[in-house]
């Protein structure tokens, strides 16, 4: 092979090709192949070196990985294997590695560590060059720990197993620790990689390894340096170090745990950082280095970890308590500040370790070029940059407060504010943005100021120079005119920064007494910027420090005007409920900025309920947020019950009660917070009821009871909160019926009624849940309750009559139709009269109301009682004119009355009343057909007619409110709903209904129902009888003629007689013939004929007080034209065919010669019914007449002739009627046969013929008649009528006629003539056709 090496063997060629096969672990071959390669070039290394290092190092300059690998493995192979023989050639081979050490690839670079790692162990790191292998190694420790960079080939293997991070790192420890003669290579040579940037990745490692080192040189001289800087100024300074070690401490988990690696290397350095350090940090650093491993990086608090380190550098400072040392080590710290610009953490932390140490620095000009520097270089646009600034001026404000103000002053007076020019020219050309991010970071200097500033020296300056400063940050003034950003970075700031400021002055001794003047202006600013954030989002946290701010403010005195407290409290509700809630997360934790907006909302309101801790403040407070209580949305009613229940423990454990006051909103606030037990949400509905818990106990608090006092229904409630997790209905309502009886024990009696009012209002929630709940509340409350609340009736009535106007739901209506059947249960007259006073048209709510009280029998009864007496007590109208000189005067309806009537109808209308119906059926009907009476042409009251006339234009009317038209629906009602249905039907096919309601046709309505009742309701006439017999002394005529109409019309049905009701109503009516009104005169007689229709079999018996009755009618008054003298010949003409021929006769004569002046009467009534009444009178004494009435007979003949010819068909019927049952009293056969040939009903009759022939033979028969029959003829030439005046002259004429000549002397000849010739000058042709007729039958006595 040496030959082949020599003149350059195909076989020594084809020996790197084999290293630079990939070794597969399956393959034992390849692998025992390699090896043996590997001796061949070991025995080339040996024999011929230089030639061997000639062959391979040039292929280090291939760009082919694997030749390269190989390249590098046979190099390192032969320095461990012929160490002697490379030894001279160490030079050479380190300077052959410049260009694998550029390499990027990964498998190049392993080879190269390995190659390294060898070298390291033969020296060859001591000579010139090793250096860049040290910082090779370093450099590839600082590798990003999982993206490595590499660069893959086509044909490429995949990487090795162990990365060149891992490798690397190991490599340094493993020289660093095992190979001695490295130890003065290494150190201090390591320790200038700490402070460049671009190791921060291996500062883990170098620090293992430094610390590895520094104990070896330790033990080797215990009280020596550890680093000899001797002129070398590129060894990291103790200022340095210490600033780079603590600043990467900040993030100890980072790098593999560089935190404690970084610690472990302070505390080995602490002499070289300074001499005084070794004892604390000797004890300091092991109790960090403790806590550290008591956590990992998710346990471990940032805020927490960081104070530890700036604790730590605190002592340290107080320690060295040197102030040059602690200038060097400031300026150290600002000189390294730019170093950490990628890593803001930990640049935050720095500017934090700056103010502590500037904090401890006495030399204030050193203090305040710090901090000018400070704000010249800091870069705005970095939000932790910002807040590092600012914590770095609030820490050393502990210490320099005045300077560190006064500083920041300067720093605002400058030219930062102007975007053409700036400090040094620092701010030249900057943005209006970047203005806006300087601003941001002084403001919250001044905050973190505030914050840290000895209290003792704030209060003094917080007014003048904290928050001055703040609000000219805030605000530009462009042209005079106050101008304030929108920046929301800015606004973050200004809030926090007055939060912090508050906190800082409330936490001071003086601070409860502290006047903040500038107080409103805050508080105002806070409001604008809670209302500016957007109401359904959460994405910055600037409403929450600005509550937290107006937390710590409203503390402060002076006190918060009310508006502006309502204010605040409004703008804060709205910027936080409405926030939609945001998705949980896979744990089930909702977004941290959420919980910590929510907790700041708790604070506030809880801070401004502690200035005001009386039932008033806690009422204003639940006021607030009662709208978001009742919200429509789960989340905001959610947050609401949360706050409420907050604001209630606090009211409850802050409790003092000085004197026994009562807690007079506590019935509000339970009704506000019951309902919400059957939200929908599961939590909701428990901080309702610890709501309701700490309600009670507030209560038992202000009765005198302690705090610890447990009452056991109120501890009740807490096993039920725990129940309400269950979303069966059933379970829910049965739950919030628990809670009322809790509550309905401890509740006082005056909070009752503010409770239920509050829970009548709750009927309207949009949670039907709630909504019924409410209602079971209610009902459980008003059952337990109701004998204290007769008082708040109407009140409680107006009230569900007002929710249901305003809220439309099935279920509101059920839940105030069952409350106030409940209250009706207890106090009927009370809600009756209280739904009486409801407004007229009953709405339908009033009228569900109504119906409501017709559930339960027992109740209805009353209801209908009460209504009844409320009916018929009042008066029914009230007379008025409408104008001073109108005739007669307008009735119009009162009211009470009417609205018992309309509540009546809705009663009976319910079909739950039946029961009741029936029990007062009597008692209904009688008052109601009254009502109906009393209500005949009766007029609304000008206000109810406008509503009646709006009604029906707009359609909604659905009844008439007109009285009589109500009354009449009423009665309706009550006859339907007492089974009387035929009865409705009836009296609607007859029109009775309508006759009803007419002036005109009421007694015919009246006496078409009692028709119809009589047919279809007998078994029930009793009773209604013996209601109708109470009215007789009725003060109103139509009343009494109403119930007489109907009573008399009861006497013509059979059913009176069945019922043994006939002597009763014959009693009655007879008693009431002395009214003193005719109509009821009129009907008692009409009553009394009835009896021939109804029970034509009694008439016999009562005969004599009938006909009496009668002829008394026939008798009444002085009026000539009585009605009731009409319905007194009427109803003898249905009676005289059926009494005693004994009882007649007494009567007979009386009757005729009563009657006899009617058949004249201008009244063609009177006419028919007394000529008919004539020939009953006739028809009654057939065959058995006495003298006296055949005078009577004969006297009424010539007007029954002459009225055959009445202009009234009526008139001339009824003369047919009573000639033929005058004749066969004549005793005149022919007469009688002539009556009843030509006079029979429907013939027609030639008059003339007629009359001719009846004057024949009564000329034969009772010629001595002829001077009576003349003189009432010539009476009747003077008639009204036409007609009769015209046959007159003919029944003059046709006796004449027929006289015989030995009478004639009897004929006033003369008189006849006069009368005649005045006849001829009539101006009807025919009267002066049938006078000339007559003038030529009188030729025979000439």
């Amino acid at each position: 092979m040496e030959k082949g090496l020599r003149g350059g063997s195909s076989a020594v060629h084809t020996l790197p090709p084999q290293i630079c096969v990939p070794v597969e672990s399956s393959s034992p071959l390849v692998v025992s192949n390699q090896k043996e390669v590997l001796r061949c070039f070991t025995v080339l290394a040996c024999c011929s070196p230089d030639r061997l290092l000639a062959f391979l190092l040039p292929k280090l300059d291939t760009s082919n990985e694997r030749t390269r690998v190989g390249t590098l493995q046979v190099v390192r192979h032969v320095i461990n294997s012929a160490a002697a023989q490379m030894e001279v050639k160490q030079p050479f081979i380190l300077s052959s590695m410049k260009l694998p050490l550029l390499d990027t690839n990964s498998k190049v670079k392993r080879a190269v560590v390995q190659v390294i790692s060898a070298m390291a162990h033969h020296g060859y790191l001591e000579q010139p060059g090793g250096e860049a292998m040290i910082e090779y190694i370093v450099q590839q420790c600082a590798l990003p720990p999982v993206a490595e960079p590499q660069k893959l080939g086509a044909d490429s293997e995949a990487p090795a197993v162990d990365s060149v991070r891992a490798i690397s790192v190991s490599t340094l420890y493993l020289v660093s620790t095992t190979v001695d003669r490295m130890g003065d290579v290494l150190w201090p040579y390591l320790l200038e990689f700490l402070i460049p940037v671009r190791f921060t990745g291996a500062l883990t490692p170098l620090c293992r390894s430094l610390v590895h080192l520094a104990q070896k040189r330790q033990e080797a001289g215990a009280h020596a340096l550890l680093i000899q800087y001797n002129g070398n100024v590129t060894l990291p300074s103790p200022y340095a170090m210490t600033t780079r070690l603590l600043a990467v401490s900040s993030s100890p988990y980072l790098g593999d745990g560089r935190g404690a690696a970084s610690l472990r290397l302070l505390s080995v350095l602490h002499r070289d950082i300074h001499p005084m350090l070794g004892q604390r940090w000797a004890t300091a650093i092991p109790l960090l280095l403790e806590h550290l491993d008591g956590h990992t990086e998710e346990t471990l608090s940032r805020k927490e970890w960081e104070e530890k380190l700036l604790t730590f550098l605190r002592d340290t400072l107080a320690v060295v308590s040197d102030n040059t040392w602690i200038c060097q080590l400031s300026l150290e710290m600002c000189k390294q500040l730019p170093n950490y610009n990628g890593t803001p953490l930990e640049k935050n932390f720095l500017y934090k370790c700056i103010g502590t140490t500037l904090g401890a620095a006495s030399s204030k000009e050193v203090v305040r070029k710090h901090l000018q520097e400070l704000l010249e270089t800091a870069r705005y646009q970095e939000e932790s940059e910002r807040e590092g600034l600012a914590c770095c001026f609030g820490i050393c404000a502990s210490s320099h407060l005045d300077d560190t103000l006064a500083q920041l002053e300067d720093f605002v007076k400058s030219d930062v504010f102007r975007k053409s020019a700036g400090i040094f020219n620092i701010f030249k050309d900057r943005s209006e943005n970047e203005v806006e991010k300087v601003k941001s970071t002084l403001i919250l200097c001044y905050g973190h100021v505030a914050a840290r500033a000895p209290r003792e020296l704030l209060l003094a300056r917080v007014e003048s120079d904290i928050f001055r400063n703040m609000s000219q940050c805030f605000s530009t003034k462009v042209l005079g005119i106050k101008v304030e950003t929108k920046d929301p970075a800015l606004r973050l700031c200004l809030a926090q920064s007055v939060c912090m400021a508050s906190q800082a002055i409330c936490s001071s001794s003086r601070g409860s007494s502290f006047q903040l003047l500038r107080k409103p202006e805050l508080v105002a600013q806070m409001m604008e910027f809670i209302k500016a954030e957007p109401p359904d989002s959460l994405r910055t946290p600037i409403r929450k420090k600005a509550m937290l701010a107006c937390t710590y403010l409203v503390s402060l005195e002076p006190a918060l005007e009310g508006q502006v407290q309502a204010d605040l409290i409004h703008s804060c509700l709205h910027g936080v409920m409405a926030v939609l809630p945001e998705p949980e997360g896979v744990d089930g934790n909702q977004e941290p900025l959420y919980l910590d907006t929510v907790q700041a909302l708790k604070d506030l309101l809880t801070s401004l309920l502690q200035r005001n801790m009386t039932p008033q403040g806690l009422q204003v407070m639940v006021e607030h947020l009662s709208p978001w209580i009742k919200s429509p949305r789960g989340h905001e009613r959610a947050r609401a019950l949360g706050l409420s229940a907050r604001l209630l423990q606090y009211f409850l454990k802050h409790l003092h009660i000085r004197a026994l006051v009562p807690f007079h909103n506590l019935g509000l606030l339970l009704g506000l917070f019951s309902p919400r037990c059957a939200d929908l949400r599961p939590a909701t509905r428990q901080e309702a009821v610890s709501c309701v818990y700490s309600l009670l106990y507030l209560q038992l608090g202000y009765e005198g009871f302690s705090h610890d006092y447990r009452d056991d229904a109120v501890e009740r409630l807490l096993a039920l909160r725990d129940g309400l997790g269950h979303p069966e209905p059933a379970i829910l309502f049965h739950t919030c019926h628990s809670v009322a009886q809790i509550i309905g024990k401890r509740l006082p009696p005056d909070q009752l009624i503010s409770l239920l009012l509050t829970l009548f209002e709750g009927l309207g929630d949009p949670d039907k849940n709630c909504s019924r709940a409410a209602t079971v509340i209610i009902n459980c409350l008003l059952k337990e309750r109701a004998n204290v609340l007769l008082e708040k009736v109407p009140e409680i009535v107006s009230v569900l009559r007002s929710k249901l106007q305003e809220t439309h739901g099935e279920h509101v209506l059920q839940a105030a139709q069952h409350s106030v059947y409940v209250l009706a249960a207890r106090h009927h007259a009370a809600v009756v009269s209280s739904l009486l006073g409801s407004p007229l048209p009953f709405d339908s709510h009033t009228c569900s109301l109504w119906r409501a009280l017709a559930v339960e029998p027992g109740l209805a009864t009353q209801v209908l009682g009460l209504l009844l007496e409320k009916m018929s007590r009042d008066v029914p109208f009230k007379e008025s004119r409408a104008f001073l000189l109108s005739s007669a005067p307008d009735r119009v309806a009162t009211l009470p009355p009417l609205a018992a009537t309309c509540a009546l109808y809705e009663v009976a209308s319910a079909p739950a009343s039946g029961p009741a119906v029936l029990e007062l059926y009597p008692q209904l009907f009688a008052a109601l057909l009254l009502r109906v009476s009393c209500t005949v042409g009766v007029q609304l009251p000008r206000n109810l007619q406008a509503k009646e006339r709006k009604s029906a234009s707009s359609g909604l009317a659905s009844r008439s409110l007109e009285p009589c038209s109500s009354a009449v629906d009423a009665l309706q009602a009550v006859l339907l709903r007492g089974g009387n249905d035929d009865v409705v039907q009836h009296m609607e096919l007859e029109g009775g209904w309508q006759l009803l309601r007419t002036s005109a046709g009421h007694e015919e309505g009246v006496t078409r129902l009692a028709s119809a009742m009589a047919k279809f309701a007998g078994p029930r006439l009793p009773l209604m009888m013996k209601a109708l017999f109470a009215t007789q002394s009725s003060v109103y005529e139509i009343q009494r003629v109403s119930s007489t109409a109907f009573l008399a019309e009861l006497l013509s049905s059979n059913m009176v007689n069945d019922l043994m009701l006939l002597e009763s109503l014959l009693d009655n009516l007879l008693a009431r013939q002395k009214d003193m009104c005719a109509r009821v005169r009129r009907l008692v007689l009409r009553g009394l004929a009835n009896i021939a229709s109804g029970s034509p079999d009694k008439v016999r018996a009562h005969g004599p007080q009938l006909l009496t009755a009668m002829i008394g009618g026939l008798d009444d008054g002085d009026d000539p034209h009585s009605l009731v003298a009409l319905e007194a010949m009427v109803g003898l003409a249905r009676l005289l065919d059926l009494v005693e021929a004994w009882d007649l006769r007494s009567v007979l004569l009386h009757v005729a010669i009563r009657i006899r002046p009617f058949f004249d009467s201008e009244k063609m009534e009177f006419r028919s019914a007394s000529i008919r009444l004539f020939g009953h009178l006739n028809k009654a004494c057939q065959g058995d007449c006495e003298d006296v009435f055949l005078e009577q007979v004969v006297g009424g003949l010539a007007p029954l002739l002459l009225h055959l010819q009445d202009p009234q068909p009526p008139v001339a019927a009824a003369c047919r009627f009573a000639l033929r049952m005058c004749g066969p009293n004549l005793e005149c056969e022919e007469l009688a046969a002539i009556f009843q040939k030509h006079l029979q009903e429907g013939r027609g009759l030639h008059f003339g013929e007629f009359l001719n022939t009846t004057c024949k033979h009564l000329m034969h028969h009772f010629p001595d008649l002829l001077g009576r029959l003349l003189s009432t003829s010539l009476f009747y030439f003077k008639s009204s009528w036409e007609d009769i005046r015209a046959a007159a002259p003919m029944l003059t004429g046709f006796l004449v006629l027929h006289v015989e000549a030995e009478r004639r002397p009897q004929v006033d000849l003369e008189q006849l003539l006069a009368a005649l010739q005045l006849l001829l000058k009539d101006p009807a042709p025919a009267v002066r056709v049938k006078a000339a007729e007559t003038l030529g039958r009188l030729v025979k006595f000439a």
